[in-house]
């Protein structure tokens, strides 16, 4: 991870944009670390955006992106404006993933550009796309939901301990994230649709 170059950190210029670019690679696929942020820092420059935090991550594990957290914090406390990446599949890890995540930047007012995928936040077209995401969010919350409570169903039929449901250890990482990011845990409960003592014993164990 690098900081900002021959910029304030957390500040633009006049009215410019403050921007934070996010660039991933995997460890088998480092050369392409340097064409990602010359072709990021060109395009913010073309729009007349200030960089204000650039971020490099390297990792193999699709769930292994915890650089991700400091420009996800940032862009939190607003210190960025518009975060920009070379292509989703940089930056989410899954749909559910995705779809939080761009609904938590939509929801402070934090713009997002994927360079490579014709998505930008920052255009009509792009804002109208960014109001559908509680859409998708809900839905995805709902099919959680389903999956877990029929687990729990089953469970019981076969008169077994359902105990926590395995789908909701599934989201350990995901809670984690988001209470790192400053989200409150109920907030992080009804983003996810599970339970805020499901919550806490994640994050508990998290910190084991």
């Amino acid at each position: 991870m690098t900081g900002n170059q021959g910029e304030v950190f957390g500040q633009g210029v006049g009215d410019r944009l403050r921007v934070g670019l996010y660039a991933r690679v995997s460890t088998h696929d480092q050369q392409t670390l340097p064409l990602q942020i010359s072709a990021m820092r060109e395009y913010a420059k073309r729009r007349g955006w200030t960089v204000a935090m650039q971020i490099e991550e390297v990792g193999s594990g699709a769930k292994d992106r915890p650089a991700r957290n400091d420009i996800l914090g940032a862009a939190m406390r607003r210190e960025i404006d518009i975060v920009l990446v070379w292509k989703l599949d940089r930056w989410g890890r899954s749909l559910l993933d995705l779809v939080t995540t761009l609904k938590e930047l939509h929801a402070v007012g934090v713009n997002f550009v994927s360079l490579n995928d014709s998505l930008d936040f920052t255009t009509p077209s792009g804002q109208a796309m960014a109001g559908m995401l509680a859409v998708f969010a809900q839905y995805e919350r709902d099919i959680l939901r389903d999956r877990v409570k029929a687990g729990i169903a089953e469970a019981r039929k076969n008169g077994k301990p359902h105990g926590r449901p395995a789908t909701v250890q599934t989201l350990a990482d995901e809670v984690t994230r988001l209470f790192l990011s400053g989200i409150s845990k109920s907030q992080i409960a009804t983003q996810l649709g599970i339970g805020r003592t499901s919550v806490r014993r994640l994050i508990q164990t998290g910190r084991e």
